[in-house]
């Protein structure tokens, strides 16, 4: 099965749940580096709190970069989901 196919998502309730899962924890995931740079900007204003803000632009930067591994891996996942009835049919049962 293809990766990237949105009939992927909707084949079987457990394709739909683990599509769902996915979709909250990137959301979660792009609420927090938000926040991080949020955060990271306004610790910028202050001198003593420059080290912290940098920081927390490394962890928004890397909460980001973990995005599209977040997709690739759910894309995976659901590509893999479908492939029980292929290997059912290949062995003959």
């Amino acid at each position: 099965m293809p990766l990237f196919q949105h009939e992927n998502r909707q084949r079987t309730a457990e394709t739909r749940r683990l599509y769902a899962l996915f979709e909250v924890v990137y959301t979660l995931v792009d609420f927090a580096a938000a926040l991080c740079f949020v955060a990271g900007s306004v610790m910028f204003f202050s001198e003593a709190w420059k080290t912290p803000g940098t920081w927390l632009f490394l962890v928004g930067s890397l909460l980001f970069a973990a995005k599209p591994t977040l997709r690739l891996a759910r894309e995976i996942r659901l590509a893999a989901a479908g492939d029980d009835d292929t290997l059912a049919e290949r062995f003959g049962k």
